[in-house]
């Protein structure tokens, strides 16, 4: 197909599918799992009912009419680009931001690319000696991050698409209360919505990572554990109680020296994360707990949160 009018077809910039192209070069896809296997999948990978059954109902069967040769392309490049980089764990967009209100095709294009390599990244941990337990509570984040897109009224999903790469690409494993992502050096920790952020949770995570990573990947070598987020803010203190857990946990960082982030937005992630929104007014927003008030208040007298890095040893 001209990759041209691929993307005019898709509505999306030209550029976005040659890069497509250009990735996934003649690299092979992977298939989706059969039909009939996949409510069991979606079960067990946490997808609630109610995106289940949207998925089953945009299924790329053969000859389905939801499925134009265009989407039918990019899908298959899409599972191809991602599996070609099996094993990385940098950032990595599968694809174009697609017109999610065209029907379940186009807003779950994604989720299929996802299921369908499942498959090979179990593969690829079977290989490296990762428990099953831990395989599947890596994966399942993908009905956690749907029920959040959900919530959003669907304005999650453009982080997320390249968030879930991770996941089938086997960069990132999910060990009790945290997400321990591979990296130079460093484990990167990432806090799923997952209740409370606990010290004692936090440990038990992070003993996990210091026996897992030497056990299942000896040839990296890690002597930090590392995290990018608004919950490191230091303006945090200015509202927080110091035994919270929250501040418990800013607590066994040592900060980088700020630098404004590129590309990301830390008032748009608080509010992402804190109240899963990116468009609700500040005055509708709910002042229920703590730091639902702090986060308005702040934002409502001029000042901006802050993204910060920080790292601990190992």
């Amino acid at each position: 197909m001209d990759l041209d009018d691929i993307a005019g077809r898709l509505g999306v910039p030209a550029e976005e599918i040659a890069r497509v192209d250009r990735l996934a070069g003649g690299r092979p896809s992977a298939p989706l799992p059969d039909r009939a296997d996949a409510p069991a999948l979606l079960d067990r990978l946490a997808v609630r009912p109610d995106d289940a059954e949207e998925i089953m109902a945009g299924w790329p069967d053969p000859g389905s009419e939801l499925w134009t040769p265009e989407l039918r392309w990019l899908l298959d490049r899409s599972i191809a680009l991602v599996r070609a980089d099996l094993g990385g764990y940098e950032w990595l967009t599968p694809g174009p931001e697609l017109p999610r209100d065209r029907g379940p095709a186009w807003r779950h294009l994604y989720v299929y690319a996802y299921l369908a390599l499942t498959g090979v990244v179990l593969d690829y941990h079977r290989a490296h000696g990762v428990p099953e337990a831990v395989s599947w509570a890596t994966l399942a984040d993908l009905g956690r991050n749907l029920a959040v897109d959900r919530r959003m009224n669907r304005e999650g999903w453009p982080v997320m698409q390249a968030w879930l790469t991770l996941h089938v690409r086997g960069g990132l494993y999910e060990l009790g209360r945290l997400q321990h992502h591979r990296g130079d050096g460093t484990i990167g920790l990432h806090i799923p919505d997952a209740g409370p952020l606990t010290p004692e949770a936090i440990s038990a995570s992070l003993d996990e990572g210091r026996a897992f990573f030497p056990r299942h990947f000896p040839d990296e070598t890690y002597t930090a554990f590392s995290c990018g987020s608004w919950l490191l803010d230091p303006q945090l203190r200015e509202y927080l109680p110091a035994d919270s857990n929250i501040i418990r946990f800013q607590d066994r960082f040592t900060l980088d020296a700020y630098e404004e982030p590129e590309g990301v937005d830390a008032d748009l992630e608080v509010r992402r994360f804190v109240f899963r929104t990116l468009t609700t007014p500040l005055d509708r927003l709910p002042r229920d707990t703590v730091l639902q008030r702090a986060i308005v208040d702040h934002l409502r007298s001029g000042r901006h949160w802050q993204w910060r890095r920080g790292t601990f040893p190992i």
